[in-house]
């Protein structure tokens, strides 16, 4: 597979129109998107809070992305699995990111990206035909099948190495060091949405790896890609709440070994 190309967009176009673009995306701190009044069948400022298992249920392909002519920027994806019983303003996880379906047929369904949601995210090197990750919003009655996966990413890591074992794939990425703080061996770590078991961490290459079978590889979109790609990074919850009762001095062993005894 070859890398894609990188060229940038400008978003201050005289006549926003929805336009295929088979380009990357880059959105520098002073590019504003203004929102038009909105169209038939869309709806805007929806406050929904969704939970992800990190069990990708199908890889959709993107059909289409680029600006739309209600001024914003759309992101339109082909799909089977998720469109069952999609509903205007259902949540759905791209590559791990939580967004929101804006529109849909039969045959596809459509989210707005916001600048921020490019910037920090590796959806900005989706091009038209990119495969991506898709899940649905965790129900009740569904099975915890991964982990908590809030769709809410904390950042991009890099992949530096992929490498064969049998018929399993190793994979290592290099993530920030404020990430790499919350990833532990054996702990969970949501990778383009994908919910993985991490083997090692090496601290000082500032790197983790995770194995994939035969069967995951099939599924998800990482084996697609390719060295030096980017991919979506969420770290466990669980890790930032205890970092978070420790440092508001919400939890002292002291104490708590007293009242032990």
């Amino acid at each position: 597979m070859m890398m894609m190309a990188t060229h940038s967009l400008n978003l201050l176009l005289p006549k926003p129109q929805f336009t295929s673009f088979p380009t990357n995306l880059r959105f520098d701190s002073s590019s504003k998107l203004t929102w038009g009044r909105s169209r038939t069948h869309r709806r805007q400022n929806l406050t929904i809070r969704s939970v992800f298992t990190g069990i990708v249920e199908e890889m959709g392909q993107v059909n289409s992305l680029g600006m739309a002519d209600h001024g914003g920027f759309d992101l339109k994806i082909g799909a089977r699995v998720v469109l069952e019983d999609v509903k205007l303003g259902d949540s759905i996880a791209v590559n791990g990111t939580c967004l929101t379906v804006t529109e849909f047929d039969a045959e596809e369904f459509t989210v707005g990206l916001s600048p921020e949601t490019l910037r920090k995210t590796s959806l900005e090197e989706l091009e038209r035909g990119s495969p991506v990750n898709l899940e649905r919003a965790l129900q009740p009655v569904s099975r915890m099948g991964g982990h908590v996966v809030q769709g809410h990413v904390d950042g991009t890591g890099v992949i530096v190495s992929k490498e064969v074992e049998g018929d399993s794939l190793w994979v290592k990425v290099k993530a920030d060091k404020s990430l790499l703080k919350y990833i532990v061996p054996k702990g969970f770590v949501a990778v383009d949405g994908t919910s993985l078991t991490v083997v090692d961490v090496f601290d000082d290459e500032s790197c983790f790896n995770f194995m994939m079978v035969a069967y995951t590889q099939h599924k998800v979109v990482i084996p697609t890609k390719n060295v030096g790609q980017k991919v979506n990074l969420e770290v466990d919850i669980m890790g930032k709440y205890v970092e978070r009762l420790l440092a508001s001095g919400g939890f002292n062993m002291n104490t708590a070994q007293e009242k032990k005894e």
